[in-house]
């Protein structure tokens, strides 16, 4: 039975598409839960006509993200992070601290649920990820995990600098 999706259904496709299903899935479970309709002449029409309005969207999303897009693109972003045996971390990098650093070096804010991370980063090295902007727009990070040991001589960050100074401070205070 072809059908026209009304919303996102997960292994099934995406709103506005058709698909041709089962007639006992079309009318057992997508066509009374409102997830589709019956693919009419008119509904395809309908369909036509939405897929088209969102392309020309998308295509206008493209254009004004493509600065974005260019400063993100070959990106490096570095991280320390401690680590046990066989290089694996004790925690993990995920896409809301590749997010956060994204963000921090282009300017501008960029969304955790945009960096694509299959799942989070557990090892040593360097590792490629997309960032999904919108369409096309899929500009790839180069992101290096660092053992904190080896790491020493990478810049601090800021809380550990103000704890040193504070540290430091006291240290001149009672000399």
């Amino acid at each position: 039975m072809k059908i026209v999706l009304r919303q996102d259904v997960p292994k099934l496709g995406a709103s506005g598409s058709v698909q041709n299903v089962a007639n006992g899935y079309a009318r057992n479970f997508l066509i009374p839960q409102g997830m589709a309709v019956v693919a009419t002449p008119g509904e395809l029409k309908v369909a036509a006509h939405n897929q088209a309005v969102q392309d020309r969207k998308v295509v206008k999303q493209e254009q004004q993200l493509q600065s974005l897009a260019d400063r993100i693109s070959g990106q490096r972003l570095e991280f320390t992070a401690r680590t046990g045996e066989g290089g694996r971390l004790y925690g993990s990098i995920t896409a809301g601290d590749v997010a956060e650093r994204l963000s921090a070096a282009v300017g501008e804010d960029v969304d955790r649920r945009r960096v694509v991370l299959e799942e989070p980063i557990r090892t040593l090295g360097q590792h490629t990820v997309a960032v999904h902007l919108v369409g096309r727009l899929r500009p790839q990070v180069t992101v290096i995990v660092q053992d904190e040991a080896d790491g020493a001589s990478a810049p601090a960050t800021d809380e550990a600098t103000a704890e040193s100074a504070t540290i430091e401070r006291a240290n001149e205070e009672q000399a």
